[in-house]
């Protein structure tokens, strides 16, 4: 499948909502946080703060903490690329830790790791760097406190090796073109707070709340077609991805970005319910559209299958 994009970014302020609305809400867990406006992406630039979309690196950072498994790759004795299967668990600055029964001589490697989203998109990030042996042995132990954490178990110390990071290429989706993260910007960037709920979060709002996912489409993009069916993709700590469907005109992305910036769970649902309530009073005409809708979309394009 090959995907081509168009995109870009834009923004805009949704006032609080005045009064009760008809939407249905989300329940929201113990915690709280937040600003609104509305903006797409573009693979070919990458993303700024403003946006409104995480940072390439921190998209890395969350991709490593919600993988355990990734395709590690590294030149055989006879000079071939060879790539197998491995765990892995991430120390504080995303460093990847691997039990490694035996290593390639020349330490010259990649670790590939991807993350499914709800089986609408495919981030990935892919790590340049060397193999290495940490020698001192309170630096063992610590690595394989991070083993454990991960896996629940204790790690073979004298198999455990570490990738020495030199740089990421982070890619938004399968086929596309991807964006080169350095070293230091990947050890300093920070996972998204939501990654944890995420898949929860896009899973109940596809099942429970579909009405206020196509209201959005209506109320807070510019679309000059008919949309036959909208889906959540992924939601983080900046706003949330959609996917929209038109029979006409095909397949799109689109980014809507929450009034503010969420720290949790509860915040996320907290926007979200809000934004629903804008919307529902916009569509009745209880309340006037006093802001500026997103006008253009991320244009997918399929050829050959998911």
């Amino acid at each position: 499948m090959n995907l081509q994009i168009q995109t870009q970014s834009l923004s805009t302020h949704f006032p609080l909502p005045p009064f009760p609305p008809k939407p249905k809400f989300l329940q929201a867990k113990p915690k709280p946080s937040f600003k609104l406006w509305s903006s797409l992406s573009t693979v070919s630039v990458p993303p700024t703060k403003t946006s409104h979309k995480p940072f390439p690196a921190e998209v890395s950072r969350t991709i490593m903490e919600l993988s355990s498994m990734g395709t590690l790759s590294t030149l055989a004795q006879d000079g071939w690329p060879l790539g197998v299967g491995v765990r892995f668990a991430v120390d504080a600055e995303g460093t990847p830790v691997l039990c490694l029964p035996q290593p390639s001589p020349d330490n010259r490697s990649t670790l590939h790791v991807q993350l499914d989203q709800c089986g609408l998109r495919t981030p990935q990030c892919t790590i340049q760097g060397s193999l290495t042996k940490p020698a001192d042995a309170t630096i063992l132990r610590w690595f394989d406190s991070v083993w454990k954490k991960r896996f629940g178990e204790s790690a073979d110390v004298d198999n455990l090796y570490t990738v020495d990071v030199q740089r990421v290429l982070q890619m938004e989706d399968l086929n596309e073109d991807g964006v080169w993260v350095t070293s230091s910007d990947y050890k300093n960037a920070n996972p998204d707070p939501l990654r944890n709920s995420a898949e929860e979060i896009v899973n109940e709002i596809n099942t429970n709340n579909r009405e206020d996912v196509h209201r959005f489409c209506n109320v807070y993009v510019d679309l000059d077609f008919q949309v036959s069916e909208a889906k959540m993709i992924w939601v983080d700590c900046l706003g949330f991805d959609l996917r929209i469907y038109s029979p006409q005109k095909g397949v799109f992305d689109v980014r809507i970005p929450f009034p503010r910036e969420v720290t949790d769970e509860k915040g996320a649902k907290s926007s979200f319910n809000g934004m629903s309530q804008l919307a529902w009073e916009v569509e009745k005409n209880f309340h006037a559209p006093d802001f500026e809708k997103v006008k253009q979309l991320k244009k997918i394009v399929y050829s050959g299958g998911r």
